[in-house]
C-alpha cells in the first residue's frame, strides 16, 4: 500500500495573468489538468513550470516583500525538503507532479541585495497539474505516495533529458528545447556550445537551421504519469 503523509495547507493562492508581473490573490484558483493554474501566464501543456509553490517561512527569515517569489501557492511547509516525481493532493481533487526546485533569478535581488545568492533551494518548487479541480486557502496538502520519474534541478541536464526523448528523425528547436525543460529563452545561447560538447548537437537547431527539418513538438514528454 501506497504511505500518505499529510504535510501541512495551503495559506495563499495568486494568479500572475499573462502581460503582468506581479501576481493577484484570491480565495481560490482553477487548476486545469495538463495546463496549469486557469488565467496565469505560465498555463502551458508543454512546460514543467505550470505551477510554482513557495515556503511561507522564505518569507519570513528573508524579509522579502508579498509576492516577490510570484508563487501561485504560499505553503505552510519547507518546499526545498520536496522531492521531485512526488505526487501531491491539494484539497480534495487536484493532484500535483513536483518538477524541480525553480532556480533563483537575478531579480530578486531588486528586492533585496544579494538575496538571489542566499535562497538556495528555498526559491520554489515547481509543478504539473496531474487532476485538476478547485484549490482553496486553507486546502490540506497531503503526498499521495505515488512516485513519478524524477527531474533534475540544474537545467543542463534537464535539456540532456528532453534531447533523449526527441524522437528518430525529427529534431527540436532552441525555442523548444528552453520551453520544454523549463528554462528562461536567454539560456539558448548557451546550447549551441553545450550540445556539442554533449554530442547532442544534431537533435537541437536554431530555428532558421531547423526551417527545413521534421521538428518535434514535444507531445508525449511528459506523459509518464
Amino acid at each position: 500500500m501506497l504511505s500518505r503523509m499529510e504535510y501541512g495547507y495551503v495559506k495563499a493562492l495568486a494568479v500572475c495573468a499573462p502581460g503582468t508581473r506581479l501576481p493577484v490573490v484570491v480565495d481560490s484558483v482553477q487548476a486545469l489538468a495538463g495546463q496549469g493554474v486557469a488565467g496565469d501566464k505560465h498555463a502551458d501543456p508543454l512546460s514543467p513550470r505550470q505551477v510554482l509553490l513557495a515556503s511561507a517561512s522564505t518569507y519570513a527569515d528573508l524579509q522579502l516583500p508579498a509576492h516577490a517569489l510570484g508563487e501561485n501557492l504560499l505553503l505552510d511547509l519547507d518546499t526545498g525538503q520536496l522531492r521531485s516525481g512526488a505526487v501531491l493532493r491539494v484539497g480534495g481533487d487536484v493532484l500535483l507532479r513536483l518538477m524541480f526546485q525553480c532556480e533563483a533569478c537575478g531579480y530578486l535581488d531588486t528586492y533585496q541585495a544579494g538575496v538571489s545568492a542566499r535562497i538556495g533551494r528555498r526559491r520554489g518548487v515547481l509543478a504539473r497539474v496531474l487532476a485538476g479541480g478547485v484549490v482553496r486557502s486553507g486546502d490540506r496538502i497531503v503526498d499521495t505516495g505515488h512516485a513519478l520519474p524524477a527531474w533534475s534541478d540544474d537545467w543542463r541536464q534537464r535539456v540532456v533529458q528532453v534531447l533523449r526523448a526527441v524522437p528518430d528523425g525529427l529534431v527540436v528547436t532552441y525555442a523548444q528545447l528552453a520551453r520544454l525543460a523549463g528554462i528562461q529563452p536567454v539560456y539558448c545561447r548557451a546550447f549551441s556550445r553545450l550540445l556539442h560538447s554533449l554530442g547532442l548537437a544534431d537533435k537541437a537547431l536554431s530555428a532558421q537551421a531547423a526551417a527545413e527539418r521534421r521538428c518535434w513538438d514535444g507531445v508525449g514528454l511528459f506523459d509518464d504519469a
